[in-house]
């Protein structure tokens, strides 16, 4: 008899690939869903009421839920593979992450997120300034924060070697007090808080916290931020720029994170957000690089007013003078005026707000 291993073999490999292709359809595949917004825009003002379409797909299996979130908040929870969510409201300034997740049955899931932009529904209010008076400054001082405190005024100084904290008399510029930081540390923003300076630093991720009376050292600390840039207070909390267009509210005792504001006006999200200066309860912020202070809503993020301080140095500038940027300001609460001055710059200016002509 002749062997029949060829027919064998044939019916052998019929099955393995019939099993192969039965085992691979039956596979459970990830649910996979889209969000579409309505009405498209590239970006949307604060207060705008959108609709959210959400469908998902899935190959095999049943869907156990599909959930929708606006910035980490549930909106809604379906079992439906097509919903719409409509008239959600948009309350957050700044990036807004919309998010799908999609579970099956049997524990397949999948997530989907897009991002859209939300500017301020209201133009900042323009204005310029008008020179009360000017003050010495020191030239050799890179100012990175500035405060006034008991009619004392604070200031804190940057760049790898120089950095430090000097409270000053103002009205002459002559310090009473000052402590320099080690020369791998750059000084950033300082703010006044229950009888404590608190210092950060550009790139170190950490903080320093001194005894206003004597300056003694009493306390390090580590922020989230990649970068420290301005600080100010709200006489609760500490409140951090960190060059972005973001600002950080932190905890005193525990150094712990409160909350994170995004700021924007009408056009687009505010960078460079710098030192900071909380006044009657609105902040002010430098926007590095430019003669701009912006006003800030603690509350929304929204630019408030948009102060242009153009020209404020240019009489006193010298051929060969070191001058940076605009930075630094602090109000007076005995002229009820604010201050400002930059880095390496030879005045500091107490100036009265006016509108833009």
């Amino acid at each position: 008899m002749k062997p029949v291993t060829f027919p064998l073999i044939l019916v052998f490999s019929l099955f393995v690939t019939f099993f192969s292709c039965s085992n691979k359809s039956s596979k459970s595949r990830k649910p996979v869903s889209t969000i579409v917004v309505s009405p498209q825009k590239s970006n949307y003002v604060f207060g705008d009421k959108i609709s959210l379409n959400v469908k998902t797909k899935i190959k095999n299996g049943d869907i156990e839920s599909v959930k929708l979130y606006m910035n980490s908040q549930l909106l809604i929870e379906s079992k439906e593979l097509d919903f719409t969510v409509t008239d959600a409201e948009l309350k957050l300034l700044g990036n807004n992450t919309l998010t799908v997740e999609a579970v099956k049955t049997d524990g397949q899931k999948n997530s989907r997120s897009q991002v859209i932009s939300v500017f301020s529904d209201e133009p900042a209010q323009k204005l310029t300034y008008q020179v009360i008076k000017n003050y010495p400054h020191a030239k050799e001082h890179y100012t990175q924060g500035l405060e006034f405190h008991n009619n004392a005024l604070y200031e804190g100084t940057g760049e790898y070697g120089t950095s430090g904290i000097f409270k000053k008399r103002y009205e002459t510029g002559e310090i009473d007090k000052e402590i320099k930081l080690e020369d791998k540390y750059f000084g950033e923003g300082i703010t006044i808080l229950n009888d404590k300076i608190y210092q950060l630093t550009y790139k170190n991720k950490t903080g320093f916290v001194y005894q206003l009376s004597d300056f003694v050292l009493i306390d390090t600390f580590t922020f989230h931020p990649a970068e420290g840039w301005g600080l100010t207070n709200d006489g609760t909390n500490l409140i951090m720029s960190d060059g972005t267009h973001l600002l950080t509210w932190i905890n005193p005792n525990d150094f712990s994170v409160v909350k994170t504001l995004q700021v924007a006006n009408n056009r687009g999200l505010m960078t460079n957000l710098n030192e900071l200066e909380y006044v009657n309860g609105t902040i002010y912020a430098n926007v590095y690089t430019t003669d701009i202070i912006v006003q800030i809503d603690p509350e929304t993020g929204k630019v408030i007013s948009e102060i242009n301080l153009t020209g404020i140095l240019d009489m006193y500038k010298k051929p060969g003078d070191k001058i940076d940027y605009l930075n630094g300001i602090a109000f007076n609460e005995k002229t009820a005026n604010l201050f400002v001055t930059g880095k390496y710059w030879p005045k500091m200016f107490e100036i009265k707000l006016v509108p833009s002509k």
